[in-house]
């Protein structure tokens, strides 16, 4: 039962309000003075308390100052006869939870209640049931053949669900949707599997990939009357960039907020180096082979993204003033911050942004991460933490007071793996746990997407016999040696490189200063 206390010099002439509070469940002390309400404060736990603003002796701005050096985080209600704006700037700038003007009616007394005690409750209750009534609708859309657009639409779903869903404390509601999540990654990885290869050989249906994604999307966005800024957040995935967003959108409006779809493999040595290009990997590789680095070989395999971009605008026959910057460190993010005044007169600038891929390997490898990340609600909380407090924050808000535009994309998301699945490869077979490239690759898997053509796939062959598998879902490849040690380090860490919704379905954002 919520206790509240209830400050007004007349609460006499308030008992009907007490009486009808009292039949809704809610335990009612009442006092006339401010003196007896800190008393009662420091006696008694509230969970809410009413605050008359006009009282003889201390006032309710000065009683409720005395209230928060109390109690810090107990929500105040401020009940007044004036509407003066200073009053209620007053009210606010002390860190009220609300502020009604008399009179007031029970059902708006109870109102406020709810919102700042049950509310919680009854979003989590409200979120339960809308989901259950959609949860068959999902179902259906999933057993459609759906095509590409339709797939963007019901991951935005999914997403939209798992983040209303995870303030929910009801376990089996959570589990319910983990397993429809978990049905649409399978529904998902197969949809890639049959369509990828005629995807990438003049499919009509293909829908905007990383070759294609700077040229669709980034190109036609850019402006000669205000600088755009591109951010390219390495491994941000799109339920990260809709935790991020009410950080950013006190400073920028949402104009368009789009998925596209990365390559395979979803890596950064692969999918970025062809967001930049506007080519595929083994075109790259046939067009500039001074730009690629191979991955048995020594070297940055990500490199050269400020020449591949210039070859792209080359080819389109763009002359774009642009800038290039790769933040590895804070200490490099916070030089750049220091001199962002010197590129607001660039048409276009680029800033690559490795701190989230940095995040979920550190996961991986570090036990007190993987302790404060525990779950995909914990990693995106975590996202968030960081951004409020990076370089990168400072950055946009600068933009913002400057009207510039802002794009937001990546190169790959990541997908938190369960299942290991047993590979056997030769010397040449890559470490990535969601993909393989080598000779005669052995695994047992059924749900594994096999390329044995590279040239399909346009992909470089590193020899005549190399093929490539594909990771679907939330699996991941183990070698036969040391199976049992490497399934229990690498279980239940994000990963990318595979087939998921997670790691293939791409945001691209673009925000305008407010």
């Amino acid at each position: 039962m919520a206790r509240i206390l209830w400050v007004d010099d007349e609460i006499d002439m308030l008992q009907a309000h007490i009486i009808f509070l009292e039949a809704k469940g809610y335990q009612m002390d009442t006092i006339n003075n401010g003196m007896d309400a800190l008393d009662l404060i420091k006696k008694y736990n509230y969970d809410l308390v009413f605050l008359d603003e006009n009282m003889p002796g201390l006032s309710g701005i000065e009683v409720l100052g005395e209230m928060k050096k109390i109690n810090s985080v107990l929500p105040v209600i401020m009940i007044t006869k004036s509407e003066e704006e200073s009053i209620m700037e007053d009210a606010i700038g002390s860190n009220i939870a609300d502020y009604l003007i008399k009179p007031v009616n029970p059902n708006q007394i109870l109102l406020a209640i709810k919102k700042n005690i049950n509310a919680k409750q009854i979003i989590s209750e409200k979120n339960t049931m809308d989901y259950q009534m959609e949860f068959r609708q999902i179902g259906m859309e999933l057993s459609n053949r759906l095509d590409s657009n339709e797939w963007i639409d019901i991951y935005k779903k999914i997403v939209d669900w798992e983040l209303k869903l995870e303030k929910s404390q009801d376990s089996g509601i959570l589990d319910i949707f983990q397993m429809q999540k978990d049905e649409a990654n399978s529904v998902f990885s197969n949809f890639i599997s049959r369509n990828y290869i005629d995807w990438l050989n003049d499919s009509d249906d293909r829908p905007i990939q990383s070759q294609t994604a700077f040229r669709e999307k980034v190109l036609p966005k850019l402006s000669a009357q205000k600088p755009t800024f591109l951010f390219v957040i390495d491994n941000l995935r799109y339920d990260q960039w809709k935790a991020i967003y009410p950080v950013i959108s006190e400073f920028f409006r949402l104009e368009e907020e789009s998925i596209y779809y990365s390559i395979l493999p979803t890596t950064t040595q692969y999918a970025r180096n062809s967001f930049f290009a506007g080519l595929m990997p083994s075109q790259i590789v046939s067009k500039y082979p001074q730009y690629w680095v191979h991955e048995h070989e020594e070297g940055t395999k990500n490199q050269f993204e400020k020449e591949l971009l210039q070859t792209q605008l080359k080819r389109l026959g763009k002359d774009v003033d642009f800038t290039y910057h790769k933040i590895l460190t804070l200490s490099q993010g916070r030089k750049l911050v220091e001199n962002m005044h010197s590129l607001m007169d660039n048409q276009l600038n680029v800033i690559v942004y490795n701190f989230v891929d940095m995040l979920s390997h550190a996961r991986t490898e570090m036990e007190v991460i993987r302790e404060l990340a525990s779950d995909e609600k914990a990693y995106r909380s975590l996202t968030v933490s960081w951004f409020k407090n990076s370089p990168l924050f400072e950055m946009m808000r600068y933009i913002a007071e400057k009207k510039g535009q802002v794009i937001i994309t990546t190169d790959h998301g990541s997908v938190r793996v369960k299942k290991a699945v047993k590979v056997v490869g030769d010397r040449s077979t890559n470490s990535n746990l969601r993909y393989k490239f080598g000779k005669n690759l052995d695994y047992k898997s059924k749900e594994v997407f096999e390329v044995r053509n590279p040239d399909n796939i346009f992909l470089p062959k590193i020899n005549v016999s190399t093929s490539y598998i594909f990771s679907k879902e939330s699996d991941f490849f183990v070698y036969p040696n040391n199976y049992n040690y490497y399934n229990k380090f690498y279980g239940d860490t994000f990963q990318h490189g595979g087939i998921s919704l997670e790691e293939v379905l791409i945001p691209m954002i673009t925000l305008s200063a407010k």
